[in-house]
């Protein structure tokens, strides 16, 4: 759909500029270098620009397939008007002020008459974009990007090019190189699209202050057959502020952003330095096949911040096979560690590196391997990166170097550089590379689902939650465990009472003991005003409503009681909490882990984007920490998993169905050895405007 946008045949430089620094200049300069189809300078007060003939407006040139608009904001709408009535469907608007100086409404009024012609526009406020294959740099950038096969967008256009000048000097290069601006109108959905249909891509890396549309992103993510890495800004409150400011963009939660990047296949890196050291690793090696690396070191320290690095990250320190094992035995010198990390010796010249690469590689057990060199006084760095790179020539498996050290290393650097074997300048590193590739291996082996259906009494929760809203209710506790029950979601047997006599009728009915809560949108937390008591018969029960009742009304006097809930009193279930907070970019963010008093101290618990599929729902149980508890420890009967795991999709149907719902809480939910119970509960609906 954007084929003729990053790749048009000819292009109109709107603004084109006579005078040497401007910006308008630097762009039409930049295009010239390199691109070999039409361009059309625009600008009324000019008849030509540096020898080439000059173009009043857009409507006077030749058939265009792309704009790039370098004009005053003010100017932009009547600019994009025109555009839109010659035919041009793909512009890019450098211009800046726009949202990001808080003229949203002039922003606004670009898309409108965008859609209205049925343009694609990139920006505002961007430095353009570079495609290498058509040696077209539309942008304001000081260089041309390398050739290359990563794909990179960027929210930031100072970051844009401060990449560029980094990643020139290093040798790395891209396919298409896109900054994005403000992102009114294509974004980085748009972009993952693109890069993912062009041929020229290997791996896509973006850096994101926000996202525009997150469940799009989600799907879209989902279905991509590349590496997606991702660099999300603003994951701290101060960051997430610094974002707004900048860009006007709406930050979400990072849970959220979390969540949604696991489910959708993407791989998270915590700075810019991560995204290149794994997107180094994706454009240039092979896929692991499986979990499992060797490590192969002159240094014996190295090596073991290499296993412990791996470790940490989750890799697998490859147990060599027998065979494997006798090969280094008898090849390497005798004061060599055979095992792994295999320890060539200090001394090791690159045949001794050859032998033990040759070794391990072949081994079933290694899936990768990690090389490391330190440069002692017989080393030669140089030989051992052509070692590397004639091994990579034929190995199925990823090569990872991490040449330690700086002047010494130059040489075998360039070399590895020059054959596409990333070499990384500490162990850790290398390490977390291989773990991502790992990462992203298994991602591939992922079988999507559909979230499972249920027999749900959807129009009976509808009318309890109108009549709330009617009656001016926003916040609801232990009087709507009734709609969890009607998603067929177990709750603890419960009678809503209105006095004294009403209790006792119920709690003889129920079987004691019971637990006496009361009910009102004023208070939270019951526990923290004693509206929480019990009471193990009759006459008991009398005396404790009572006093209860009376105690609210002393210290909460403006707390309206609505009632009170008697309910069976359960003992010896494990207690976990079932969450949902709805998120702006991604919907509800379900969460699950330890209920009661726990969830706060603790905060063992897991996040995922609704609607989850059963599989999401079981690695939620397994992810908390305390998930051995409830396999059973010391001799108990384990919890019924089967029956929290489907607890979990019903509440993530519920939350699904009513996007009204911004909060809730099951907490706690009682898990026994047969069944699970929800106890307490707590709801909240948008506010009304």
């Amino acid at each position: 759909m954007l084929e003729k946008f990053f790749n048009p045949d000819s292009v109109a430089v709107i603004g084109a500029s006579r005078k040497e620094g401007k910006v308008g200049r630097v762009v039409f300069d930049n295009i010239r270098k390199g691109f070999k189809g039409d361009i059309y300078p625009v600008n009324p007060s000019a008849d030509e620009i540096d020898g080439i003939m000059c173009y009043p407006s857009i409507t006077d040139t030749p058939p265009v397939d792309l704009a790039i608009i370098v004009v005053p904001a003010r100017a932009v709408p009547f600019i994009l008007d025109e555009c839109g009535a010659k035919g041009v469907r793909n512009v890019v608007v450098i211009s800046a002020g726009f949202k990001e100086s808080g003229a949203s409404e002039l922003e606004r009024e670009c898309v409108e008459i965008a859609k209205r012609h049925g343009m694609r526009m990139l920006g505002p406020n961007c430095l353009g974009f570079i495609n290498t294959y058509s040696d077209l740099n539309a942008s304001f950038s000081g260089d041309m990007a390398i050739r290359g096969n990563i794909g990179l967008a960027s929210q930031s256009g100072a970051l844009c090019t401060a990449i560029l000048d980094w990643a020139n000097i290093r040798g790395i290069g891209f396919s298409i190189f896109i900054s994005l601006g403000n992102k009114a109108d294509i974004s980085e959905n748009d972009i993952i699209t693109v890069l993912s249909e062009d041929k020229k891509t290997r791996v896509i890396l973006l850096y994101l202050e926000g996202i525009k549309d997150g469940r799009k992103f989600m799907d879209i993510a989902s279905l991509h057959k590349k590496p997606i890495v991702v660099v999300k800004a603003g994951r701290t409150l101060s960051g997430a502020k610094a974002v707004s400011s900048h860009t006007g963009t709406l930050a979400g939660s990072d849970v959220a952003y979390d969540s949604a990047f696991n489910q959708s296949g993407v791989i998270r890196a915590a700075s810019l330095e991560e995204m290149f050291d794994y997107g180094l690793a994706f454009s240039c090696q092979k896929m692991p096949s499986d979990n499992g690396v060797a490590i192969v070191t002159n240094a014996g320290g190295a090596g073991v911040l290499a296993a412990d690095a791996c470790e940490s990250f989750g890799i697998k320190i490859a147990s060599f096979e027998s065979k494997t094992i006798e090969e280094l035995r008898s090849s390497l010198p005798d004061a060599a560690s055979i095992y792994n990390p295999v320890d060539v010796l200090g001394d090791a010249l690159p045949d001794r590196y050859r032998t033990a690469i040759n070794a391990v590689i072949n081994d079933s057990n290694v899936h990768g391997i990690i090389v490391l060199a330190s440069p002692q006084a017989m080393t030669d760095m140089k030989g051992i990166a052509e070692i590397l790179v004639e091994t990579n020539r034929v190995s199925p498996k990823p090569i990872l170097a991490s040449l330690m050290g700086g002047r010494q290393t130059i040489e075998g650097e360039r070399v590895l550089s020059m054959n596409h074997i990333p070499n990384y300048p500490f162990p850790e590193r290398a390490a977390r590379a291989m773990h991502a590739m790992i990462t992203y291996a298994n991602i591939t082996k992922r079988t999507y689902t559909q979230p499972p259906e249920f027999d749900v009494e959807r129009e009976s929760v509808r009318h309890i939650l109108n009549r709330s809203r009617e009656e001016g209710i926003r916040r609801l506790g232990v009087e709507c465990l009734p709609i969890l029950e009607r998603y067929g979601i177990p709750i603890a047997d419960s009678v809503i009472v209105s006095n004294r006599d009403q209790a006792v009728k119920a709690a003889d009915g129920i079987g004691y003991p019971v637990v006496i809560k009361v009910i009102s949108s004023e208070i939270s937390h019951k526990t923290d005003v004693g509206g929480v008591r019990t009471a193990s018969g009759a006459q008991e029960l009398r005396v404790v409503y009572e006093d209860m009742v009376q105690r609210i009304h002393r210290y909460m006097p403006d707390a309206g009681i609505k009632g009170v809930l008697i309910q069976k009193m359960l003992r010896n279930g494990k207690e976990v909490i079932l969450g949902m907070n709805r998120d702006p970019q991604f919907g509800p963010v379900l969460m699950f882990g330890l209920g009661g008093i726990s969830v706060e101290v603790l905060k063992d618990v897991t996040f995922r984007i609704a609607p989850i599929t059963e599989r999401d729902a079981e690695d939620m149980i397994k992810e908390i920490r305390a998930y051995p508890m409830l396999l059973g420890i010391r001799g108990e009967r384990p919890s019924d998993i089967h029956a929290v795991k489907e607890s979990l999709l019903r509440f993530s149907r519920l939350c699904m169905d009513f996007p009204e719902i911004t909060e809730i809480d099951i907490n706690p939910m009682l898990v026994f050895e047969h069944g699970c119970v929800a106890v307490d509960t707590r709801l909240t609906l948008e506010e009304r405007i």
